[in-house]
């Protein structure tokens, strides 16, 4: 199959590393075979391809850890035992010594490290496959952190890229059942979220954006960004220093309330999905830090996730729908979910009575449930929206957290109480500004265009003569109405908005 690849010059000698990797894990054969499902492999074999996969795509190098990542997501379409091995993938990355990167640093500062400085400390603080991190002290004396992308890192990803779009081509169109996997639109979101990641600034834009999202609840603390050194290839923040929630014993030594930060951390990532509408992707305990007086702290804002309002009233809906017990009601969501060709309807009925079964009426276990809900998928052959999977992740993982420092966490409650939120919200006078806003502009333009109007309807009127004569004082006194109707309402709407706001 590698051999059907046109690869440019440039690109060949990564596609010779990259096929030595997999056939060193024995994936050469499989892939040939595109048997993803291992079905002629012997069971030993079957059973160790998920770990084969895992270990050469780390081996292989970011690209592909990323690639991999994002089908770790994919619990629509992969098998249980696929999942879970993917996601133990992690990018193997050794730091690099100072004196490697500080060309590149001193690059994008445009000027020397001791200059732009105080202080630097050359031992990295942490290093990952596409970055590591130093930390500094500014000339006024705040402690920052500078995340530094690696050199050359940005060309070896896009040659993967290009070899990964190559071979997602070939596939879908040698087998119908990867087909089915999407495996170009795949490679495609996977290039938009290496390239949108490579880019710094993307982060750096994150982060303000979801600080001015949360500005009104003083628990949660994203780090400020230093714009004046930060740039495509560095990234300049606060430094935060804290306790990662692994552990509620953890926390306790440091005198934080690990019951205290659970609620928290679900009220935050439900606020984020349900109500602002942009939320942290990736919520785990490497990008969370707990601070003293209960706070939350939430790191690497490089994978920031949207919801749209059609999208959230869904999930709401979905949730209420199992609570209750409502199967039809969670039919018709699973329907709106469904990708491609949707199952015949007393098939989809049938499968919502079996997760209202096991779900409704009583406390609600979040990965359970998208455990099941996923498998559900798989069975029905239904492809999940890209989006949904990506909220689904980051709820799970946060449930996860939450499970670790604070046993018997009750989502439930905490959906609840977000629902009452966006109840609220919603009766917030301030949320009708922008309707309010977009209908004056549209009333403002009708009563400006009216003298148009109106000359355009008598030279019709005299030019086609469609309505009788007699008839056109009628008419054009008609059209007044209407404009000066228009013009009404937009007052009284002024008038209306001034007084509540």
């Amino acid at each position: 199959m590698f051999k059907s690849l046109m690869v440019a010059a440039r690109d060949r000698e990564r596609l010779g590393e990259v096929t030595g990797v997999l056939a060193r894990y024995g994936l050469d054969t499989a892939i040939d075979r595109l048997g993803l499902g291992a079905k002629d492999f012997p069971a030993g074999e079957a059973a160790a391809l998920p770990a084969r996969t895992r270990l050469a795509l780390e081996e292989l190098g970011p690209t592909f850890v990323k690639l991999g990542q994002i089908l770790a997501t994919r619990s629509d379409l992969l098998p249980p035992d696929w999942i879970t091995e993917l996601e133990r993938l992690h990018s193997q990355a050794a730091t690099l010594p100072f004196e490697t990167v500080r060309p590149a640093i001193e690059e994008a500062l445009g000027e020397s490290v001791s200059k732009a400085f105080a202080a630097f400390d050359p031992e990295p603080l942490a290093a990952a496959s596409m970055a590591q991190v130093h930390r500094a002290r500014l000339h006024d004396g705040r402690a920052i952190v500078l995340k530094i992308r690696r050199p050359g890192i940005r060309t070896r990803m896009e040659a993967d890229l290009r070899l990964i779009a190559q071979f997602a081509a070939v596939l879908e169109r040698a087998s119908t059942e990867i087909r089915r996997f999407a495996p170009t639109a795949l490679v495609q979101q996977l290039a938009s979220a290496i390239l949108e990641e490579l880019d710094f600034t993307n982060e750096a834009r994150n982060a303000d954006r979801l600080r001015g999202d949360l500005a009104g609840n003083a628990q949660v603390v994203i780090p400020e960004i230093h714009w004046e050194w930060t740039s495509e290839t560095l990234l300049a923040m606060d430094y935060i220093e804290g306790v990662a929630p692994r552990s509620a014993e953890a926390l306790v030594e440091a005198d934080i309330d690990p019951h205290a930060i659970a609620s928290l951390g679900a009220q935050v990532v439900l606020d984020m999905v349900l109500l602002t509408g942009r939320f942290h992707a990736d919520p785990h305990p490497g990008n969370l830090l707990c601070l003293p007086g209960n706070r939350l702290a939430l790191l690497d804002l490089g994978l920031i996730g949207h919801v749209s309002p059609r999208r959230r009233e869904e999930l709401l809906r979905f949730v209420q729908a199992i609570n209750i017990g409502d199967p039809q009601a969670l039919a018709e969501t699973l329907a709106l979910w469904s990708a491609g060709e949707s199952p015949p309807r007393e098939r989809l009925l049938l499968a919502a009575e079996q997760l209202v079964a096991r779900h409704g009426g009583t406390r609600l276990v979040l990965a359970t449930l998208v455990n099941d809900f996923f498998a559900l998928m798989r069975q029905e052959r239904l492809t999940v929206p890209p989006d949904l999977l990506l909220i689904f992740k980051a709820l799970v993982t946060i449930d996860g957290v939450l499970a670790n420092i604070a046993p018997g966490f009750d989502l439930t409650l905490a959906l609840r109480q977000a629902a009452v939120r966006i109840v609220a919200s919603r009766l917030d006078p301030a949320a009708w500004t922008p309707v309010l806003q977009g209908l004056l502009l549209e009333i403002t333009r009708i009563g400006q265009d009216g003298p148009r109007l109106l000359r355009l309807i008598i030279e019709r009127l005299e030019r086609d003569q469609v309505i009788p004569p007699r008839r056109w004082g009628t008419e054009i006194a008609a059209a007044g109405r209407w404009i000066a109707g228009a013009i009404v309402a937009g007052s009284l709407i002024l008038a209306a908005a001034v007084t509540l706001f």
